[in-house]
């Protein structure tokens, strides 16, 4: 769990960084990547929420 925390914090980071670059730059590359690593943070926290769905059902049965 540590792990995808340590994961999800570092993308969105990332993140902040890409758009503070595309603020201070104006160039549309920026504001992409950071939409991307965005998509991707989502990703990361979907998959998380289902690693502790399937540990709680893994109990439960």
């Amino acid at each position: 769990m540590v792990m995808f925390r340590l994961i999800i914090g570092l993308l969105m980071v990332g993140a902040v960084f890409c758009f503070a670059m595309y603020i201070g730059t104006r160039q549309p590359a920026w504001r992409q990547r950071g939409l991307l690593i965005v998509k991707w943070t989502l990703l990361a926290a979907l998959a998380f929420f289902a690693v502790l769905i399937l540990e709680r059902l893994a109990l439960a049965l």
